[in-house]
């Protein structure tokens, strides 16, 4: 059997410890696979990973050193042709060119609706792994790269809390989530962040304010609040006008970490994360699966259909938000 792998969507830590995890269980049951660089849109140009002599396998040493490294060594990309359905004909033909029985897309939920779209036009077996930072899969308890985008968020947090107290201010501190705010809820617990808005939640400037107050009238001197960017006040330079406009207690300050928490090496958990799903994604392939994403659940490997991965809002549990407000109050 011949076995694609590709990486679509933002880069998420974690990313070359799944494929090393895919190419190496693969190898192990006598398979090959062939490394697809720039995800959809690099299927479409049929731009290949090559080995050292040339080829376009990857071997056991192809991968060898992958499991530390940040980024994707395969490159990811976002393909507005493979929106369109001569897009993914056009795939699904080459794919069938090449060889290739079966498709590992490691990615979020963009990556699997094209996946399911693909499936239309290609009878071969598609496992995904889940490869994003916003941990907003449904059918995993975490998706790779999350655990480590948490960490740097949180120690970018620790350091600018120094200054704030150090200067008597309130930071808002902006991390990504366009759509989700599991990044910022478990980063403000971590971090013991007063303060997190995030899209899941609805508060008004009154309310949000008033907490302030009472911050105040508690001698508070300084004040953390972690904000996803797709908050409903529109990120954290929005709601920081906002509050200027509306008497703030606090001077305030604005930190947009951005495209820092997608960086550098994946830790100890993604790692792990990663190596279990990459090697679950060839079992699921090897037993014949297809339509559906590796996750984990209880440290057990689960396969979910890509339909329900998408399908609805991975809920925020609603004791993390209560313990935010224990915690700051």
């Amino acid at each position: 059997m011949r076995i694609g792998v590709f990486c679509s969507g933002g880069d998420a830590p974690g990313m070359n410890a799944c494929v090393r995890a895919v190419v190496r269980t693969a190898v192990a049951a006598g398979h090959e696979v062939i490394g697809i660089c720039d995800g959809y849109s690099g299927l479409l140009e049929r731009r290949l990973h090559k080995d050292g002599e040339g080829g376009c396998t990857m071997g056991l040493r192809t991968v060898s050193g992958w499991t530390k490294l940040g980024g994707t060594l395969l490159k990811t990309s976002r393909c507005e042709a493979f929106r369109t359905d001569s897009g993914q004909i056009e795939a699904a033909r080459i794919l069938r060119d090449l060889r290739i029985d079966a498709l590992i897309p490691i990615g979020g939920d963009g990556t699997f609706r094209g996946a399911m779209a693909l499936a239309r036009h290609w009878n071969g077996q598609i496992v995904g792994c889940p490869g994003t930072i916003d941990n907003d899969l449904c059918g995993t308890d975490a998706t790779i790269g999350f655990s480590t985008a948490v960490q740097t968020a949180v120690e970018a947090v620790d350091k600018i809390r120094d200054t704030a107290e150090s200067h008597r201010r309130m930071f808002l501190i902006e991390v990504m989530g366009r759509h989700s705010g599991f990044i910022a809820v478990h980063t403000a617990i971590a971090a013991g962040a007063e303060i997190v808005c995030i899209p899941e939640l609805d508060r008004t400037p009154d309310a949000l304010l008033e907490q302030l107050a009472e911050l105040e009238r508690r001698g508070k001197t300084s004040v953390m609040a972690v904000i996803a960017e797709g908050d409903q006040f529109g990120g954290a330079q929005k709601l920081d006008e906002l509050l200027q406009a509306r008497s703030c207690p606090f001077s305030t300050r604005v930190a947009v970490l951005g495209h820092l928490q997608r960086g550098g090496a994946p830790n100890v958990e993604d790692r792990i994360l990663a190596s279990h799903l990459g090697a679950g994604a060839v079992a699921a392939i090897l037993r014949g699966k297809t339509g559906v994403m590796a996750g984990r659940r209880d440290d057990t490997c689960v396969l979910t259909p890509f339909e329900e991965t998408v399908a609805s809002h991975k809920p925020i549990p609603p004791e993390l938000l209560e313990l935010i407000n224990t915690m700051a109050n």
